[in-house]
């Protein structure tokens, strides 16, 4: 869950509905039996964008992280002296790390929004956004094997996050409460194209 501060620093009434409270009340149904169902791609992933080595730490930039704490402020520059622009109120939330400065690091969100936020709030464990539906709108198919006519365990809602454990060949092995699967990698939010890891 995201909030909005104002520039006294109080919280808004209502929340924002963002990507993180749909992932907060999204579903993923298991399916009894399973079954085999085709899974068209999008069409050819895109390249990874251009990375370079963070001026702190040395890591590539950009970069995915998620949020390792319940709540963090999102300021608008590197330090206490800026106002807080967004409060995230959910760990897991993937985010773009897309410039460092010390013990700061500005990222990007599902929606673009951005700004600066303290290093430690920040994990390295993958998470991903389920960030489409199936052609006809309904929840994205979750297969058994990196294949799309493998057998579908689950569906998951656009929205949903996601542990991530590997990605390769264009397909990322998702950990859903213990459930694992794999879903096409362009279906996600938190992965760049063609990016591979375990």
């Amino acid at each position: 869950m995201r909030e909005r501060v104002t520039r006294t620093g109080q919280m808004r009434g209502a929340v924002r509905r963002g990507f993180a409270a749909a992932a907060a009340l999204a579903l993923f149904c298991l399916l009894p039996g399973g079954g085999a169902q085709a899974q068209a791609n999008a069409g050819a992933a895109a390249a990874m964008p251009e990375r370079s080595p963070g001026s702190s730490t040395g890591l590539p930039v950009p970069r995915f992280v998620s949020l390792k704490s319940v709540k963090a402020n999102v300021r608008r520059g590197p330090g206490t002296d800026f106002p807080i622009d967004w409060v995230y109120m959910k760990s897991g939330v993937p985010l773009e790390v897309i410039a460092e400065s010390n013990n700061w690091r500005r990222i990007r969100d599902h929606e673009g929004d951005g700004g600066w936020i303290w290093h430690t709030m920040l994990a390295g464990e993958r998470t991903a956004i389920v960030d489409s539906t199936e052609e006809d709108g309904s929840p994205v198919a979750l297969h058994a094997r990196p294949q799309g006519d493998a057998a579908v365990v689950a569906y998951a809602e656009k929205g949903y996050v996601a542990r991530v454990r590997s990605c390769r060949a264009q397909w990322c092995r998702l950990d859903i409460r213990g459930l694992e699967s794999w879903i096409p990698q362009d279906r996600l939010w938190g992965i760049y194209p063609g990016e591979s890891f375990d």
